[in-house]
């Protein structure tokens, strides 16, 4: 009986010891973690993950907190007992409630943000649900240091730091987005990511052009889809949500089904959102009272056909700004080994036609439109990208991701004229190859050193022709077969490609515990090559070109922690923009000027110095901070009058029109700052909030810059429990004047202010600028259960009326929406 006794007590104690051994596991893929270090709050007893991010804890005390830490994850931690409890398992995420803890992979590589000298903003999955964007252009919109232009309201260009289109860089999951026919003005493009894909959203502000190469002057956006997970449970999981809104009688529908097994996993995501006509708020505070208002509109569309304008019995009601829109989201993740992963990545975006709003609502001499049709056809993205992620852990290289990707972007421009039967069509297609290469090894204890190599071709494809439709007892049957008619095409019809090639180097390393320096080089060759055919409207003096540009751009950065509650953050950086094919090669029509190729045209550059601060409080989970910046633009590019063949004007769509072309110039500044505060007030209540304010002019002439908004900013409070979430924001923005716009390109739309005197001759005489507008909004979550919650929100309660600053479109009004989440 005794030896029975003891072979239990012995069996008791080996269950005991093994039952010290714990797992560390990602959070956001469920593969284990290697050399997290696990330490005691004395910091006097110590352990490390192994390859399979097991660790044995055996030493500590069941009462010890143990932390664990590792380079690329949020600090944890938690009482051994309770670990215990969790079936031995822990998970470590790249968010934490420790505001300097939060780590970012922005720069192709993890590093917390206590590491890094630019100015950054990061919202992830819940902060995303809990702003309810109805497209990815309202979800920038709701970042501080961001402003979004529309046009159209299928479209919304965001604007950083006065940089605007193709000086701000956008990039979903590695992978850039930008190609050859991102125009100067402003872009529709930020939409075509639908914000129920989204994982998070991270964004740098100012130059990053060492690890992104030219474009990247304002910033970047970095877009990351949702990542299927890994789970030894053999589990299947899906979501969905739905939503509808009254301000647009919007109705969003998104799900996913996510398959989680030991060896693969799988997600997919449909997403499919329908817009009406926009209205706009009736409370005019700015005094205007017809300002915006829609008092004629187009009936016609491809099939249907009304000869004259009809009257808009609700002027407030914006007719023509209604679309849909379809995302597909399908992403496989496959461990092909302990130290290398398989992500196979599939998007497609589609739309309906998108009409034009500032172009239907563009009138002739007489007050009547001009446009019977102008819309967007579908706009489509096809994105296909294998990525390998490797862990050989050698002296040269101890991890790194190669990004495939192919990308097929359709465009189409369709317009007709009130009193024609004939229609324009210009189509576009862009196919855009690329493959990167972006590594890191430790070097020494701190010291980190990444290279890398970027390569991304765009071959595009510019058709255009026109059709005269056949009407029989008035009514559309298609179009007459004899009557077709040549029409100009946007880009070269011959064929145009864009080829980027890059190396850079990055190195980062805490000098000692309390200051991090990050340098960086990067070299970039670019070669734009054009053919134009046809040239019966436009006669260029060469019909073929072939350009060369290259750049060595640098960043130099620093961070110093005088405290554990204070940081102060320093940068000098360089960037470039190298024009495209849109830059060089553009032949358009807007508001009587006529846009023409500029072979001649030469990269821009930027030279940028910042400085920063963060106060943090509350066991930093509370911080204040500001970032101030200097950007001097170099050569920058810009548009003005220009002649062709010794004219300055030319006959353009039956129309005369005045040429202008983007010309080089000399110097100019942006100058600005970004105050923020964010964390945690008190057990359940946070809170944020900016203020942003920008500043360009020309050195050359003493222009104001395009595209530099005027002071705007957010503050936000929000209460959270285990059932309910609610909170209120209140947005703003400044009046700008008119004195204070560029008049001369046209990129901030003037003509889209208030009319203060009609009989004027002169912009800065006959516009009154951006009004001043304050909004403010509620709203509440609720979780039924563990699977169903509730989400309510009421945004501009008062009704305001405004536009954007630039934008053609009025703002929503008073919207009421209501959304369901579930979870199985």
């Amino acid at each position: 009986m005794k030896q029975q006794i003891t072979i239990l007590l012995f069996f008791l104690f080996i269950v005991a010891v093994y039952g010290q051994k714990i797992t560390v596991i990602d959070n956001e893929t469920g593969k284990p973690i290697e050399a997290v270090v696990v330490y005691n709050n004395e910091r006097t007893k110590s352990a490390v993950t192994d390859i399979d991010g097991v660790v044995d804890i055996t030493v500590f005390t069941s009462e010890e907190a143990l932390s664990f830490s590792h380079v690329s994850y949020s600090e944890f931690s938690q009482k051994k007992k309770n670990i215990e409890i969790n079936d031995f398992v822990v998970y470590l995420s790249k968010e934490s409630e420790q505001l300097d803890e939060v780590v970012v992979s922005v720069f192709k590589k993890e590093a917390k943000t206590n590491r890094i000298a630019e100015q950054i903003a990061v919202l992830n999955k819940n902060q995303i649900q809990k702003i309810a964007p109805q497209t990815s252009a309202d979800l920038l919109a709701n970042i501080p240091g961001i402003k979004v232009q529309k046009s159209q309201f299928g479209g919304g260009s965001p604007v950083l730091r006065g940089m605007e289109s193709n000086r701000v860089l956008l990039v979903v999951d590695g992978v850039r987005m930008n190609n050859a026919i991102y125009r100067k003005g402003h872009l529709q493009n930020s939409i075509t990511v639908s914000p129920n894909l989204l994982d998070k959203t991270e964004v740098v502000f100012g130059p990053s052009s060492v690890i992104y190469g030219s474009d990247a002057l304002g910033g970047v956006i970095h877009y990351y889809t949702r990542t299927p997970k890994l789970s030894a449970k053999k589990e299947i999981k899906g979501d969905f949500l739905s939503r509808y809104s009254t301000v647009n009688n919007e109705i969003t529908n998104s799900g996913s089904l996510e398959f989680q097994f030991p060896k693969w996993s799988s997600l997919t995501n449909v997403s499919y959102s329908d817009f009406g006509d926009l209205t706009m708020g009736e409370n005019r505070s700015h005094g205007f009272n017809d300002w915006g208002k829609v008092f004629y509109y187009s009936e016609n569309s491809p099939n249907n056909y009304v000869e004259n304008q009809t009257v808009n019995s609700n002027p407030n009601l914006q007719k023509n700004t209604g679309f849909n829109q379809l995302d597909i989201l399908q992403k496989f993740y496959v461990p092909l080994s302990k130290n290398t992963d398989l992500k196979l990545n599939i998007q497609y975006s589609t739309s309906s036609n998108v009409p034009r709003f500032d172009r239907l609502t563009e009138t002739v001499d007489d007050g009547t439109l001009k446009f019977a049709e102008w819309y967007y056809g579908p706009q489509e993205r096809l994105l296909i990208s294998p990525q390998l992620d490797i862990n050989p852990k050698k002296k040269w290289l101890n991890k790194g991701t190669f990004t495939l990707a192919y990308q097929n972007i359709k465009e189409s421009r369709i317009q007709r004229k009130f009193g024609s039967l004939e229609k324009s069509f210009r189509e576009e297609n862009v196919d855009v190859y690329s493959f990167n290469g972006d590594f890191s090894v430790p070097i020494a204890k701190d010291r980190d050193l990444g290279y890398g190599f970027e390569l991304a071709y765009n071959n595009v494809n510019s058709n255009s022709y026109g059709k005269t439709l056949a009407l029989e007892n008035g009514e559309i049957n298609g179009f007459e077969d004899d009557l077709d008619f040549a029409v100009q095409s946007r880009y070269a019809d011959g064929g145009g490609s864009y080829l980027s090639s890059a190396l850079y180097v990055d190195y980062r390393q805490d000098i000692s515990r309390n200051s991090t320096l990050n340098t960086g080089v990067r070299f970039t060759y670019t070669n734009l090559q054009a053919t134009w055919v046809d040239q019966t409207f436009i006669t260029l003096p060469d019909s073929d070109i072939n350009l060369n540009n290259k750049a060595i751009t640098a960043t130099v950065g620093y961070v110093y922690k005088p405290s554990k509650t204070w940081q102060l953050n320093t940068v000098l950086s360089s960037g470039f923009r190298s024009p495209n094919l849109d830059d060089v090669g553009k032949i358009r029509e807007k508001n009587g000027d006529v846009t023409v190729p500029n072979v001649n045209l030469k990269p821009e550059h930027a030279h940028n110095a910042e400085v920063g601060v963060q106060k943090y409080f509350n066991n930093r989970k509370f911080r204040i901070g500001a970032n101030v910046y200097y950007t001097l633009l170099r050569n920058y590019i810009y548009r003005e009058g220009f002649e062709l063949n010794g004219s300055s004007t030319i006959l353009f769509d039956g129309e005369e029109g005045n040429i202008v072309a983007n010309v080089n110039k000399g110097n100019a500044y942006v100058t600005g700052f970004t105050a923020s505060y964010q964390g945690k007030l008190h057990k359940n209540w946070t809170t944020s909030g900016s203020i942003t304010f920008t500043k360009g002019r020309t050195y050359d002439t003493n222009e104001a810059m395009s595209s530099i908004p005027p002071l705007f900013g957010n503050f936000n409070l929000n209460y959270v429990n285990n059932k309910l979430e609610a909170g209120a924001n209140l947005r703003f923005n400044a009046h700008k004047d008119i004195s204070d716009y560029n008049l001369t390109e046209g990129i901030d739309n003037q003509n889209q202010t208030p009319v203060v005197n009609a009989d004027a001759t002169e912009d800065i005489d006959m516009y009154y600028g951006s009004p001043s507008w304050m909004t403010l909004g509620v709203y509440g979550k609720y979780k039924l259960n563990k699977n169903i919650a509730l989400q309510a929100q009421l945004n501009n309660i008062f009704d305001e009326h405004y536009k954007e600053f630039a934008s053609s479109i009025s703002a929503p009004g008073r919207d009421f929406s209501l959304g369901v989440f579930v979870n199985f």
